[in-house]
């Protein structure tokens, strides 16, 4: 497969959240992790996707120590290991989902280690060929640019970076410096699948971003229902959503953790509940 499709990845994210906006709405967010719980149910949820309503996929590369995701994406890294699940299998799927005709933006999201066991030059020509989009490598920090982020922008892919509630106004450039593609806003503090205690307070560290950057912004961690998703929508570019989806995979395996015939639509009716949420509420520069 050729990469002529590929050289546009960073456009393909600025253009869907375009897109979203002229529609004066956020972008649905959504995340699952490659493997779970084995390549082809997963294969199969990931192709689901865009028509239920997912207008960006963040793809988790399953990890041994996964540092800042809480207990459901822990699982579902397991069971993706478990099953067999490699860096390799993962772009494998992102090829797969290429070959079927589907434009909707990827961006792989996890940590640096199987990047750099795979090899950084290598890992980035073939997640350009297979036609990943960005990357959100959590464990690498601005002062490790040159490590990944700055080889990635120079190989055409958006590098999102994460922004926190203690991300204040002397570290927010920084971090702000070489990011593309979007803003990741952690709204909790902590790992993936907390609570969202104060909304108010998200809205505010939005608009604070904004002011710092032309970037969309997209909110993640503790968005679990179409409510959530909705009263989010109403300030942010984007909405993420991944523990809650994860826990849709779980809970539709039978006794032997095995998927069922019931797996891709208990993830997929949730996106769809999700999507039609943010649709709802009209943003306020809209």
């Amino acid at each position: 497969m050729t990469d002529t499709h590929t050289a546009t990845g960073q456009a393909r994210i600025q253009a869907r959240f375009q897109a979203c906006a002229s529609e004066g709405r956020a972008a649905l967010v959504t995340f699952i992790t490659a493997g779970d719980p084995d390549f082809g149910t997963s294969s199969a949820i990931l192709a689901a996707l865009p028509a239920a309503g997912a207008d960006l996929i963040e793809l988790g590369v399953p990890f041994t120590d996964p540092m800042a995701d809480g207990i459901p994406v822990q699982l579902a890294g397991q069971r993706a290991l478990h099953a067999g699940q490699t860096l390799k299998k993962t772009l494998a799927m992102v090829a797969e989902f290429r070959a079927k005709g589907h434009d909707t933006p990827i961006v792989l999201m996890g940590y640096y280690n199987p990047i750099y066991i795979y090899g950084v030059e290598r890992f980035l020509q073939d997640a350009r060929k297979a036609g990943v989009d960005g990357l959100i490598v959590v464990d690498l920090p601005p002062e490790e640019d040159v490590e990944l982020c700055l080889p990635a922008l120079a190989a055409g892919l958006s590098f999102i970076r994460l922004a926190t509630p203690t991300t204040d106004e002397v570290r927010l450039p920084k971090v702000l410096q070489n990011t593309s593609g979007f803003v990741y806003y952690v709204s909790v503090t902590g790992i993936t699948g907390g609570t969202i205690t104060n909304y108010d307070a998200v809205g505010d560290a939005v608009a604070r971003i904004k002011r710092h950057t032309d970037l969309p912004v997209a909110v993640g961690f503790g968005v679990k229902t179409a409510q959530d998703a909705a009263t989010i929508a109403k300030g942010a570019d984007g909405v993420v959503v991944g523990s809650a989806l994860v826990e849709r995979v779980r809970l539709s395996l039978d006794a032997d953790g095995k998927a069922t015939e019931k797996t891709v639509s208990a993830v997929t009716s949730l996106v769809s509940e999700l999507a039609a949420g943010i649709r709802s509420v009209a943003k306020a520069a809209a």
